[in-house]
């Protein structure tokens, strides 16, 4: 195969215990925790879970032993944190059953969804679309990924985040609106999801700005804490 411009390089995170998880799509779930929803001035009933993307390439993996680091984005003055938990879809399906959900993930990672809250605002109360405030370069950074063998399936412990050492979001993955199989089990009813699907989980209350040199910490309980700076 003869390629008219160089083809772009695979999308990849490190797994626990050796090898690569290629990407193939990024999907994340909006407002997933009550006390979020609430803070961003929404009702919390558990309507159906709703979903969005990212581009696979936003993606940033922060190595163990050393943080990532992002760029400021452009066109922005409310630069957002969300810390997540995040699945990786290691087995593909089209209407999986609630039950059998797990079987599908390979395992779990802990991602930060970078949002420029300001362009976000703007276009949900406009009726937009979100990608301007979503899914722009280097919004997507993600930790180390654990085989689900090795970790389980979690269903609760802490969700954590810190800027410069100073708590900024702090729950427990039991506060989830709509849990990681049910999440599974309707994105599926929509999309036929493949080996390499990431899927963002949602974020708890306390989302907030970041500063140019300032340094993000936040984990999920059994999983590699993520640490990324921002330039």
């Amino acid at each position: 195969m003869t390629f008219v411009i160089p083809p772009a390089s695979a999308t990849t995170i490190p797994v626990a215990g050796g090898g690569e998880f290629p990407v193939r799509r990024i999907y994340c779930v909006g407002r997933n925790y009550a006390a979020h929803v609430r803070e961003m001035g929404m009702d919390p009933s558990r309507e159906a879970p709703f979903f969005f993307c990212k581009p696979t390439d936003a993606i940033v993996v922060a190595p163990i032993g050393g943080g990532a680091r992002i760029a400021y984005p452009p066109g922005t003055e409310q630069f957002h944190f969300e810390i997540e938990l995040v699945a990786a879809i290691g087995m593909g399906g089209r209407n999986i059953p609630i039950e059998r959900a797990n079987a599908h993930i390979l395992g779990y990672a802990v991602g930060i969804d970078m949002t420029r809250r300001d362009l976000q605002i703007s276009a949900r109360d406009r009726g937009r679309p979100w990608e301007l405030g979503k899914s722009f370069d280097q919004s997507a950074p993600v930790s180390l990924l654990h085989p689900a063998n090795d970790v389980g399936h979690p269903t609760d412990g802490e969700i954590w985040l810190q800027v410069n050492g100073e708590d900024r979001q702090r729950s427990d993955l039991d506060k989830l609106i709509w849990s990681v199989p049910e999440i599974i089990a309707n994105l599926s009813t929509y999309f036929e999801l493949q080996p390499g699907d990431l899927v963002f989980t949602g974020t708890p209350e306390g989302v907030g700005p970041v500063r140019s040199g300032e340094l993000m910490r936040g984990g999920v309980a059994g999983l590699t804490e993520i640490e990324v700076r921002v330039a």
